[in-house]
């Protein structure tokens, strides 16, 4: 009978070892699926804070390429922009640097054909308006070598700066803005709100009078 007790207890413990086994197992994929969790929601919490501050969500315009927001109290900020500069080695570029003025953002690449023809057109409204308090700032995306682009913007006499962004980084603080639509332009009024975008090639004549109107603007406007 005793002996009988031990042959079954044999297979008993193979089975309990077995059960402890597996339990382990089901515990270390727990604990690697739950850091995995913490890991994700890191990188989103990272993401987030990129476009922190920014009031301005853009909504399909349903096929138009020009928009406007008025009154100036309806207007929504971007987020905080800032990245390498293009044209100066080891220098950062901050949207707050230009406290106080209109700025003109205007995204664009090398390789993009409007751009080559917009570019010169955006720096004659520069020049023209650059007095009245207004700066402009691009943002340069999908170029991957650096000197080709600034190569670029030194060809067509290119005055302003922009941020050198191959990944497109930056154009998550401009609230859910179409990454594919390039060149894109927008006019932020002296507090950084969005008065104006355009999502086509433009020439001087069509963004000189919105960039002077938004330039006019009284503080009571606001």
């Amino acid at each position: 009978m005793n002996r009988s007790v031990r042959l079954h207890s044999a297979p008993t413990r193979v089975r309990s070892a077995r059960v402890r086994a597996v339990r382990g197992r089901v515990a270390a994929i727990v604990a690697l699926l739950a850091a995995a969790a913490v890991v994700l929601t890191g990188c989103s919490a990272g993401s987030d804070a990129v476009a922190q501050g920014g009031s301005f969500e853009f909504v399909s315009p349903g096929g138009k390429t020009e928009l406007f927001y008025d009154p100036p109290s309806s207007r929504g900020t971007i987020g905080d922009l800032e990245g390498e500069s293009l044209m100066h080695e080891s220098q950062q570029i901050d949207l707050d640097d230009y406290d106080g003025e209109v700025v003109v953002l205007n995204v664009w690449g090398s390789w993009c054909g409007p751009c080559r023809s917009e570019v010169p057109e955006l720096e004659k409204v520069y020049e023209a308006t650059r007095d009245q308090g207004v700066e402009f700032l691009g943002i340069d995306v999908r170029d991957n070598n650096k000197g080709t682009a600034r190569d670029f913007m030194e060809r067509r006499g290119v005055a302003y700066d922009s941020i050198y962004d191959p990944p497109m980084r930056t154009l998550a603080v401009l609230g859910n803005f179409p990454a594919n639509v390039i060149p894109t332009t927008l006019v932020l009024d002296r507090q950084h709100r969005v008065a104006a975008v355009f999502l086509k090639a433009l020439s001087a004549e069509q963004l000189q009078p919105v960039v002077e109107r938004v330039a006019a603007e009284q503080p009571a406007d606001a």
